[in-house]
């Protein structure tokens, strides 16, 4: 798929899918006329990027953990030097307190919609009986 295809897809924009490039994140083949060619595994990854950047973790990082994204997973790395270790539980721990942030919030609002829901499917039928008893 040509790059503006592989935008759409991943709803990241065609600069920043270069950027991506550029870092070693993803590799695109080139056709005879120049034109980016990506395999179709890449919206996938591409979209791993993107929630990877979210979470704060940068490029460089992400370049060193990419391989663990991908199954069979075959994990090993000589480099792994103790500040990306120490990156790495920095950022697992501070994506645990933002799921569980998260998780809260999101049951909070179930409750409210559950609640919410309730009361407005009650309130007809408590309105149709009140006009039908007087």
């Amino acid at each position: 798929m040509r790059i503006g295809e592989l935008s759409e897809r991943t709803n990241t924009s065609r600069r920043l899918l270069r950027y991506y490039e550029e870092q070693g994140l993803i590799i695109s083949d080139r056709c005879a006329n120049g034109y980016r060619n990506y395999d179709d595994r890449l919206v996938d990854r591409v979209l791993q990027i993107r929630g990877l950047l979210d979470a704060g973790l940068p490029t460089r990082i992400i370049k060193q953990i990419l391989p663990c994204l991908d199954k069979p997973r075959n994990i090993y790395f000589p480099d792994a030097t103790p500040e990306m270790i120490a990156t790495l539980e920095h950022e697992r721990d501070r994506m645990t307190e933002r799921i569980n942030c998260l998780t809260r919030n999101r049951d909070a609002i179930a409750d409210y919609l559950d609640a919410v829901l309730v009361r407005r499917d009650n309130r007809p039928h408590a309105a149709a009986e009140a006009s039908t008893t007087s």
